[in-house]
């Protein structure tokens, strides 16, 4: 059972859902179909509704126009026409300002026409799907009108990353938004913890017996999680110019894969069990000193390269771009969790723009056994043990093991043990999504971000932040494209007689 007392696989109850930014990119690339394949899976609530929020000159009727064209796009699978047809017709439209009360206020009137003819309870919650600079300002209105109350049913916001971009403004937007709800109505949502692989550590890490004795710092040598895109920035360069690679990667999706990586068991899948496990982990990280800044970290920015004969242009040539931008595209860096479990258990973590491969993954590295049995036989080195958890592109989790090589000599052969979810399965791909949405209908915040979760990270990263503002433009690009990073980033890990685990 859920918070909420639902129990899970079953459809959610009566809601409605308000998306801020409807005609976004995050809206028919991710939300649409998301709520989509959720029909299809028998998961949304026959008493379900949309209503589209935004600046753009739309009606209903080319709202739902638009999405139809949208989703043959979109959507991985085939279009089942009638339950596509129920679905639109649980889809409106307002337009309207986000700072305007007035446009709030039709909206109150949509949403109260829609909650009558779709008997959604009163029931809703809102997904803010809009640039940070509008958080604070859509729940100061949805309070001021109302719609943020627990009346006659329950209301939830939804806040996309970003949270802040420091310590300073986390604590502010979290004590903004706090004036108007409480903690437990707000879901601070991180896509990566909706794929499948990402819930399953703490299954794999907790319901496997001969795993959870070995995750410490008595086997275990280091960790390291790679989160590499092969794309540039696109068409996001006026926001990454803002944001750069630490900022949009590192205090919220890395740092939830280390808190789920390295968390000590909760007593049950309790979102607050749960999140306060993860919170122990962030607040156990050992800040970086200035000092340690310079040693322990390493950014790059990317220039031009090829991949599949193809010029890629360098960051400085992106849309949207400074010429003589400083701005990272990649970040290395090196952290301690200062506690039994993991004291002196180095945790590397590396994300970046146009690397040499699309892959996100957690590799933990296991300790070197004795060489005594081996010293006198033709092996010169034994390999150690990695455990990998794929989380994208391709999900699923490998361990490798020596074996002894057939024949009279003594020789040993690394084997793999791979299982693939999609292969093992026959899981239909989803955009991850799918999870957080039912969660948040369901009152289930297990996968969502705490406020001080949220803090803690930035905590951990602002000494970075105050250091690269002190220092001098760095000698930017430092890294081709279609390569695994700046050389630092390899000189990192060779200064403790280490490499990288370069993704398959």
């Amino acid at each position: 059972m859920t918070q909420s007392g639902h129990i899970p696989g079953q459809p959610a109850g009566p809601c409605l859902m308000v998306i801020f930014g409807a005609t976004g990119d995050l809206t028919k690339r991710k939300l649409i179909p998301a709520l989509y394949n959720l029909s299809v899976a028998n998961l949304l609530p026959s008493q379900f509704a949309i209503v589209g929020f935004a600046v753009e000159s739309f009606t209903t009727e080319t709202f739902r126009q638009t999405l139809s064209d949208e989703i043959k796009t979109f959507e991985t699978g085939p279009i089942d026409a009638k339950l596509w047809n129920w679905f639109l017709e649980r889809i409106y439209y307002v337009q309207g300002d986000f700072k305007d009360p007035a446009a709030y206020q039709r909206l109150k009137e949509q949403i109260d026409q829609t909650d009558q003819k779709h008997g959604t309870g009163g029931n809703r919650f809102f997904y803010l799907a809009v640039s940070p600079g509008f958080f604070a300002e859509i729940v100061e209105q949805l309070g001021k009108c109302c719609l943020a109350q627990q009346t006659n049913g329950w209301a939830r916001v939804v806040i996309e990353k970003p949270f802040g971009h420091d310590l300073d403004s986390a604590r502010k937007l979290n004590q903004e938004i706090k004036e108007v709800l409480d903690e437990s109505q707000i879901y601070r949502i991180d896509h990566y913890l909706g794929k499948e692989t990402v819930q399953n550590i703490m299954v794999f890490r907790f319901g496997n017996s001969i795993f959870e004795p070995i995750w410490n710092r008595f086997f275990i040598n280091h960790v390291q999680i790679t989160a590499a895109e092969t794309v540039g920035v696109e068409h996001r360069g006026a926001y990454y110019e803002n944001a750069g690679a630490l900022r949009d990667m590192v205090p919220n999706h890395l740092f939830q894969l280390v808190s789920l990586t390295a968390m000590e068991p909760p007593i049950s899948f309790d979102a607050d069990a749960v999140r306060q496990k993860q919170a122990e982990v962030l607040h156990a990280v050992q800040p970086l000193l200035p000092e340690e800044v310079l040693t322990n970290m390493v950014r790059g920015q990317y220039g031009e390269g090829v991949a599949d004969g193809q010029r890629l242009p360098a960051y400085r040539s992106e849309p949207s771009v400074a010429p003589d931008s400083n701005t990272e595209t990649y970040v290395a860096l090196k952290l301690s969790i200062d506690n039994w479990r993991w004291a002196d258990v180095p945790f590397y973590l590396r994300t970046g723009k146009r690397l040499a491969k699309r892959a996100t993954e957690i590799a933990i590295q296991f300790r070197r056994p004795p060489f005594i049995l081996f010293r006198n036989t033709s092996i010169k080195e034994l390999q150690t043990n990695r455990l990998v958890i794929r989380i994208q592109p391709d999900e699923g989790i490998s361990l490798s093991f020596g074996a002894k090589v057939p024949g009279p000599i003594m020789n040993l052969g690394l084997v793999n043990m791979d299982f693939e979810y999609a292969r093992y399965f026959s899981a239909k791909p989803q955009t991850g999504y799918e999870r957080l949405l039912h969660d948040c209908m369901i009152g289930d915040a297990t996968l969502f971000q705490r406020d001080d979760m949220v803090e803690a990270g930035w905590k951990i990263i602002q000494p970075v932040l105050d250091v690269w503002k002190a220092l001098p433009p760095r000698n930017f690009p430092n890294y081709a494209a279609n390569t695994w990073g700046p050389p630092e980033a390899d000189e990192l890990l060779a200064r403790d007689e280490r490499e990288w685990a370069q993704p398959e």
